[in-house]
């Protein structure tokens, strides 16, 4: 099989009918930022990733190996390491077939389909052509599969390949655009007089805009969910409960470096006077240290985390 390169300025440039290509181990490097001696070591020692071989023995890689060392990056980046990764991957490699067995192929054609065209209205910095786009992906599917599968995945994939020129300022207008249609969508989900549960981020442990989403995941016709501001002192969160006295609390963190999360949050469910919950890929992370406590995890699937912040609250669910 031939090896096609791609264009040399990003794997994001990439449409859909560029998924048969294959790139050598070179290329790779270039693309992701991860030197040949790693990627060789994660596919030996840990069976992280499975290239192909030319006849000469010499490695291709094909997309979906790209965006396996891009989810290694990303849970290394939480602080996780290697040796505990293909576990992670391995899980949700199950989730995701388990949703992509209730969805017919042609859907998930048309995600990248969508990825394609807000990706010309982002270079264009076109916020209208984004907007119309916006509205008719959310037209289209439920909320967390227009994020999930269509909008985030355009986002990370920005903010991951700074790979040419402008990219950078791309991901930012793109980043400001959907920051500002989550808001706005929370803001007019407020003035509900449903109970309030209240959202907190662990300072430094996820971006603006994955908080604003966790909240539009959680919220619903029975709840309102009230976004803290970035930088919440997480040692202030039992006086805001005390005085705005909510449904439930909820800590959100994308990362895993905060060894002692487990703790913490154990000792700030004792002081609350209304349940805890964690969410975010910490959530996935601590689920076992937490399994014996007063502290109910969530998850980071938008499709799962509202369901089982039901059952928490109606306690068909253990935390």
């Amino acid at each position: 099989m031939p090896v096609i390169i791609a264009p040399t300025d990003s794997i994001s440039r990439l449409t859909p009918t560029d998924s048969n290509q294959l790139f050598p181990i070179r290329e790779v490097s270039r693309l992701t930022g991860v030197n040949p001696v790693t990627l060789r070591a994660w596919e030996r020692r840990y069976g992280l990733i499975q290239p192909t071989r030319t006849e000469s023995g010499h490695r291709l890689y094909s997309r979906t190996d790209i965006e396996t060392v891009n989810r290694i990056l990303d849970w290394i980046e939480r602080g996780v390491t290697v040796s505990k990764i293909g576990k992670l991957l391995a899980r949700d490699d199950e989730q995701a077939q388990a949703v992509h067995a209730e969805r017919d192929g042609v859907e998930e054609n048309q995600w990248s389909q969508w990825q394609v065209r807000l990706m010309q209205a982002v270079k264009a910095f076109d916020d209208r052509q984004l907007a119309s786009l916006y509205a008719q992906v959310n037209a289209t599917y439920p909320l967390h599969v227009a994020f999930q599968d269509v909008f985030m995945p355009l986002w990370n994939d920005l903010l991951r390949h700074q790979g040419y020129f402008g990219q950078a300022s791309e991901w930012l207008f793109y980043d400001a655009f959907l920051r500002m249609q989550a808001f706005e969508q929370l803001n007019r989900a407020s003035t509900c007089a449903a109970p309030r549960l209240l959202l907190a981020a662990m300072p430094g442990e996820c971006r603006k805009l994955e908080l604003l989403i966790a909240a539009l995941m959680l919220s619903g016709d029975d709840r309102v969910v009230k976004v803290l501001g970035m930088g919440q002192p997480f040692e202030e969160l039992t006086l805001v409960c005390e005085r705005m006295k909510p449904l439930a609390l909820v800590v959100f963190s994308n990362h895993s470096h905060n060894h002692d999360l487990a703790g913490r949050l154990n000792r700030l469910g004792l002081t609350l006077d209304c349940p805890l919950f964690l969410a975010g890929a910490a959530s996935d992370l601590a689920e076992e240290d937490l399994q014996d406590s007063a502290v109910g995890c969530l998850g980071n699937d938008g499709r799962l985390m509202p369901q089982r912040l039901q059952q928490f609250l109606d306690g068909r669910l253990d935390s």
